[in-house]
Parts: structure tokens; sequence; C-alpha cells
């Protein structure tokens, strides 16, 4: 009976949609994080007749006859829109307004990320919160007392009289598919084939976004939404997990027809 193996098909992606949806309910609070959708599609048909086949009498069938089979994930999609801003007041605090990713180096490799949570290591160097470095890297020098950045990324360390120690002007990363990038935890992508080549640009210009100093972008998770969908999900797994007992029921009555 097909209808056991559909509904089977539907629990499986439903139970797949609650996954992604718990994902982002854990991360409502994560500093920049982008929330992921689930995308599904149907399964192959069995068709009992082609549409457009002739009957007997020489018309043509005008719709046909096809049978589903079921519903299967197609893709998890990241949902890059802006998070709101938080207000810290910390000098390290950065984020982008706009398009872009800051560039970390993490073991010899380049990751991106939104998450402008900055520190600095005993070494003086910027670092996000695992010690890898911010790209390009700057070392704020001894006897800095304050760090500044501005809109287009100009990063300033000034010492007491606010004279200018070091400066270093801050790039940020885009790419043509942002939602092809992989994620890896710690709030780090990594570049694919499918986000296309990292493009390299100052704050401010062309597509690139600015920066704010004393603000973190939160994520962009709706908690209300999130849960509606989740509300949503559990009644569709209610409603296929019914459909398979409801074949079972009927296989039961058919073995039973004998008696």
């Amino acid at each position: 009976m097909r209808a056991l193996w559909t509904g089977a098909s539907g629990m499986n992606s439903m139970q797949f949609n609650l996954d992604v949806i718990s994902n982002n309910l854990a991360n409502s609070k994560t500093t920049a994080f982008k929330r992921s959708r689930a995308d599904f599609e149907d399964l192959i048909y069995q068709t009992l007749r082609m549409p457009g086949a002739e009957n007997g009498d020489g018309t043509e069938v005008p719709t046909g006859m096809q049978i589903g089979l079921g519903s299967r994930p197609s893709s998890v999609q990241k949902i890059f829109t802006q998070g709101d801003y938080q207000t810290t007041g910390n000098e390290l605090d950065w984020a982008i307004e706009g398009r872009g990713f800051f560039k970390i180096l993490s073991n010899g490799e380049d990751y991106y990320t939104r998450d402008g949570s900055f520190k600095l290591d005993r070494d003086g160097y910027i670092v996000n919160s695992n010690g890898d470095r911010l790209q390009p890297e700057f070392a704020v020098p001894q006897g800095t007392v304050k760090i500044t950045i501005d809109s287009y990324g100009m990063v300033t360390a000034s010492d007491q009289a606010g004279n200018p120690l070091a400066t270093q002007q801050l790039t940020i990363t885009d790419f043509p598919n942002p939602a092809g990038l992989i994620s890896i935890g710690r709030n780090l992508f990594r570049q694919s084939e499918a986000s296309g080549d990292p493009i390299e640009g100052n704050p401010g210009t062309d597509s690139f976004g600015t920066i704010a100093q004393g603000f973190l972008e939160q994520s962009n998770v709706d908690v209300v939404l999130e849960m509606v969908d989740m509300i949503v999900t559990q009644r569709a797994y209610e409603l296929n997990s019914k459909a398979v007992q409801t074949a079972d029921e009927m296989m039961g009555i058919a073995n039973n027809l004998k008696r």
C-alpha cells in the first residue's frame, strides 16, 4: 500500500524540519547567527495514465493519473538577513551594517564570520573568542588607551593624549552567494564552490557594508516565527502518522474480509 511509505516519508521530512527549527531556537541568542530554512521536494510519481493519452474512441485524456510517493528534504538554506543591533559600548565590539564578513585566520586557513565580538590576546593582536586573529592583523602597541574604528574600517590605537600610535585599514569580504558558504560552527563559515570566490574591499565602498563600533549584530532568528513553524511541523507529523495508521487499518480490514 503506497500510503504507508508516503506517510512514512512525510514523517521523516517533518522530523528533519524540526531538527532545523530546534537549531534555530538554540541559537536565538548567538551573536550574528543566521537562521536556516529547510526546503523540501516531492518524490517521483507513479504514472497510471499519461496526460494526453488517447481513449478507445480517439479522444485525448486531459489530465491523466499520477500518484505521488511522498516528500524528502532538498536543502537547508542559510537566510542572511540583517539581525538587530545591540549597544554594548565595548570598543572591540564591531558590527557590519550591510553585506560582508570579517576574515579570520585559524590554523593557517581563512574563515569568515559576522560575529564582531573581538578581544586582545597577550601579544596585543585583535582576535575572536577562540584566539584566531582578525585579518589583516593588527597589533595594538604598548601605551594604547583607546581603540577606535570608523565606518570605513580605519582602526586607530591612541595614547592618553589622543595621539595615534598605530593605524590599520580593515577590509571585509563578500561572496556572490553567501548562502553557499559552509557553516563549521564557532560562528565561522568556509568558502565553497557554491559560494563563489571571496571579494575583498574596504567597508563603505561599492556594495560593502560599513562598520559600527560599540555594537553587536544579534541573531536573525524570530522566536515567534520558529514557534509557529514548530507547531505546524508537529501537526503535519501527526497527520502523516494518521495516514500510516489509517493505511494499516485498511490492510487489517482487507485481511479480515474472509471472516
